[in-house]
């Protein structure tokens, strides 16, 4: 998908692009992007839901205007791993542990595509400190270019049988590069790390990455 963000003061507003499942235990997978006063980077906020499970977020600013030109947001999702991916860039890897942890992985559940604005002014912006300022509205993010592969089934056993190259997609050694490059130099949250949230140490999945 590409998108352009809310240009100028975006406060309190939270744009996103994001699959889910359907159902109470549903699984997803997310991008959202907070808004900012005017002349603050935006907050890219990533988050895997399983079985109806969050709490798995990891957050990054960008090398870039977001707002400025259209740029390409991607998922990769396939039994091995979840991949975020700005521009051809990963920037996160969500790998399948689940035979290693019990861990649930977004394995046996359709997914739709979902787009949209919402007003989040509540926790959005430096935690709900910045308010969003109505006078500025419309806040208008722009999507164009949206394109899939992927299995078109409610048959999960058969797509799991699936031969299309996202099915085995894996990082080779540049693009493992470039994901180390962007975690050292522009993530900004990581769940896994939060010893402030996870005072009896980090969730199982974090213990082998």
């Amino acid at each position: 998908m590409q998108i352009k963000l809310v240009p100028g003061d975006s406060a309190g507003t939270v744009a996103t692009f994001y699959v889910p499942s359907q159902g109470s235990a549903h699984d997803e997978i997310d991008f959202e992007f907070l808004g900012n006063a005017s002349g603050q980077p935006y907050t890219v906020h990533t988050n895997v839901y399983s079985q109806g499970k969050g709490g798995r977020e990891q957050q990054f600013r960008m090398w870039f205007d977001p707002t400025a030109d259209f740029h390409t947001y991607s998922v990769v999702w396939n039994p091995t791993h979840i991949l975020y991916v700005v521009d051809g860039t990963p920037i996160r890897e969500h790998r399948n542990r689940e035979a290693a942890t019990g861990v649930a992985y977004p394995r046996s559940q359709a997914m739709r595509v979902y787009a949209s604005v919402w007003d989040a002014e509540e926790w959005a912006t430096q935690g709900g400190r910045v308010r969003t300022d109505w006078s500025r509205a419309p806040f208008v993010a722009s999507y164009k270019g949206f394109a899939a592969s992927g299995c078109a089934s409610q048959d999960a056993a058969a797509c799991a049988r699936s031969n299309g190259a996202w099915m085995y997609q894996e990082l080779d050694a540049t693009a493992l590069d470039r994901l180390q490059w962007v975690q050292k130099n522009y993530m900004i949250y990581n769940y896994c790390t939060d010893t402030w949230r996870f005072k009896d140490g980090a969730p199982p999945e974090c213990a082998t990455k």
